[in-house]
């Protein structure tokens, strides 16, 4: 067993590494361009939503109270109609990234963390470092990757999209996994 106190400087420097790499990833690499297409018409659309003002959030449509109102006529019939859409609205103006950099560089490190933990319980100090890798590579694939699947499974996200932030996922914890391998306490 390795003291979780001894594994800050991994958990840290990975955050460092997987946001300097998502950031090449996002700004250089083409395999995240088209994953969200315009939508037809975009003008008109928005121009038909702006009265309503809808306040950032996630919305789904048609939505219904109740489990005896999914089975209603009139219900089936919207479904029927269309159109049937799960929405993110974002707040108006220009996108923020800095609240954005600093929320995924937290979340880095909360992977680092519950890695560290567990290669920590797992690994004495001085483990081989593809023992370490293993284990902290396991485990921060883990969380990079697999909640993001739900989205495709129950929300008809589309694979392509799932597919590819499963790699970015695979990425970071490769290099995640190098990191506390190569400084993992001796």
């Amino acid at each position: 067993m390795t003291e979780l106190s001894s594994l800050w400087l991994p958990i840290l420097l990975s955050a460092v590494v997987v946001f300097i790499v998502s950031s090449i990833i996002h700004m250089f690499l083409p395999w995240h361009k088209g994953e969200y297409p315009q939508i037809p018409n975009e003008d008109k659309v928005m121009d038909a939503l702006r009265p309503f003002s809808i306040p950032p959030g996630e919305y789904m449509v048609p939505r219904t109270s109740s489990m005896e109102e999914m089975k209603s006529p009139e219900f089936k019939e919207k479904l029927n109609k269309g159109p049937v859409m799960i929405v993110t609205v974002l707040p108006n103006g220009p996108v923020s990234m800095g609240k954005s950099f600093i929320l995924w560089f937290l979340y880095s490190i909360v992977v680092g963390f519950f890695a560290a933990y567990v290669a920590g319980r797992a690994l004495p100090e001085g483990a081989h470092y593809l023992q370490v890798f293993r284990f902290v590579g396991a485990t921060a694939f883990m969380g990079y990757s697999f909640a993001l699947w739900q989205m495709s499974i129950w929300y008809n996200r589309s694979w392509k999209t799932t597919i590819t932030a499963t790699t970015d996922g695979l990425i970071f914890a490769l290099f995640t996994a190098g990191v506390f391998g190569w400084l993992w306490p001796r």
